[in-house]
């Protein structure tokens, strides 16, 4: 196979999910797929971003994002130094209208472009192999077929769902039909499958775009009308393209699975080998993790007494100790603190729903909140006062705006702040102050070539978030 064959491979990491499993280091504000979970440098979506950024093997990537998360996808590429199509789901559909998103973005390049759908929050634990694996499958998804990439299972997991293998796929060397897919089965069930030599799912599909428009327009024409309509509609903004709302929210909310791969007669398989994990409960962290001589996986600072085959998760400066527990997963962060057994993680899943229930803001928000200039990290809060860390990367501008109901002073620790109040503009050095009255219209610019770092004080009868009225905004919130 050439490399320039090679190279028509179109990779698209779909970045949606909010990993609830993984709470409290996983929330809304900050999903599991951006956190730095497994490796202590990078998050899982930059890993697979990396991991498909081999110009010779593979054309330039896209992402399909939530609006919310458009800022830390373009962070986070900025920081391992790559770049990507983004485009911004309005709302979330599920895989089926991703997909057709994908394939239609893919047409307008090549209506042959073979395109590869990936997870953003896998772990995989051989990149070469992994590349050996999708070339692989690219040759039976140009011979007309929908490729899947099956995993060798290492376990009976019930947390999986299954592909069982039919005849060889005489176009693609190893490959072969897809019998048929089967759901997450219980534990006997799980080792009856593999027992038979079925194969883990593990979501990543290899397809021409022209060949799933057609099974798309045969098996889910809803979900292909609501795409295309969204993206012929679509805005372009900053670097962002923006799926049209009205449009997008017309395609039914189904998964790929049930839209096509169900329903197709030409799904293929590849078998694969290497080392691969979804890491969607914390049991399923630990497993990936390197472990101490007792089966122990740490992060953070930690000390143990008598205790085994456990995850201790400590974010922060806190200190986190365990005395003579077995399987347990313990997590702390600033604001929360997880202890469950790890048989029993999944269930983390509904703990979060009765979290949001109970009107708990720490079910989705973080101590530290990611806004497109920085963020901002709550210090302390009281009765009619709260205290800020706010950083501002370099060039970052907060919105022009103003409050009803506090004042606000700002304390600069390091660089210098571009301070606009109302229609005065001054520079406020490191160990200065300025303050902003209520009703003030403000702003705050890093104009430096370092992080500008200050403490907010707030003081008023309210200091919600929503008390904040932008008259200008660079970044389109």
């Amino acid at each position: 196979m050439s490399a320039a064959c090679v190279a028509d491979i179109l990779p698209v990491i779909l970045c949606g999910g909010s990993g609830t499993r993984l709470w409290p280091a996983s929330r809304a504000s900050m999903p599991k797929q951006f956190a730095r979970l497994v490796d202590p440098k990078f998050s899982t979506f930059q890993a697979t971003a990396q991991r498909v950024a081999d110009p010779a093997t593979f054309a330039r990537a896209a992402v399909i994002a939530s609006s919310e998360a458009r800022f830390i996808v373009a962070e986070q590429l900025a920081q391992v130094g790559l770049s990507a199509d983004i485009v911004l789901e309005p709302q979330g559909r599920d895989s089926a209208a991703a997909v057709a998103v994908a394939a239609l973005h893919a047409a307008r390049r090549n209506p042959e472009t073979v395109v590869l759908i990936m997870a953003a929050d896998h772990v995989i634990g051989d990149t070469a192999a992994f590349v050996r694996a999708v070339s692989a499958a690219a040759v039976g998804a140009r011979a007309g077929y929908t490729m899947t990439l099956g995993v060798e299972p290492t376990r009976p997991a019930t947390d999986y769902g299954y592909i069982r293998r039919g005849a060889p796929l005489p176009e693609a060397e190893g490959a072969a039909r897809v019998e048929r897919f089967v759901e997450k089965p219980d534990a006997a069930g799980a080792e009856r499958l593999i027992a038979e030599g079925a194969l883990w799912n593990s979501g990543y599909f290899l397809f021409r775009a022209d060949l799933m428009l057609a099974e798309l327009e045969a098996h889910a024409p809803d979900v292909l009308a609501g795409a295309r309509a969204a993206l012929d509609a679509a805005v372009t903004d900053l670097d962002f393209v923006r799926l049209d709302a009205a449009a997008f929210a017309r395609a039914p909310k189904i998964s790929i699975d049930y839209a096509v791969m169900e329903r197709t007669t030409r799904a293929g398989v590849l078998p694969v080998s290497f080392p691969w994990s979804d890491v969607g409960t914390w049991d399923a962290v630990w497993q990936v993790l390197p472990q101490d001589a007792q089966g122990n996986a740490l992060r953070g600072r930690v000390e143990l007494i008598e205790t085994r085959n456990s995850l201790i998760h400590s974010e922060g400066d806190g200190l986190t100790t365990v005395v003579g527990l077995d399987d347990v997963v313990v997590v702390s962060t600033p604001d929360a603190v997880l202890v469950a057994s790890k048989a029993r993680s999944g269930e983390v899943k509904e703990l979060v729903a009765t979290l949001r229930a109970n009107a708990h803001p720490e079910a989705d928000a973080h101590l530290r909140m990611y806004r497109p200039w920085g963020w901002y990290q709550r210090i302390d809060i009281g009765e009619r006062f709260q205290v800020k860390r706010i950083q501002v990367t370099p060039g970052g501008r907060l919105s022009l705006q103003k409050h009803h109901h506090r004042a606000e002073h700002w304390v600069v620790v390091r660089g210098t702040a571009e301070v606009t109040i109302n229609d005065r503009v001054v520079l406020v050095h490191e160990n200065e102050a300025v303050y902003l009255p209520i009703g003030s219209m403000h702003r705050l610019t890093n104009p430096g070539k370092i992080p500008l770092e200050l403490i907010e004080v707030q003081v008023g009868s309210y200091t919600g978030e929503d008390d904040i009225i932008r008259v200008e905004d660079i970044y389109g919130r």
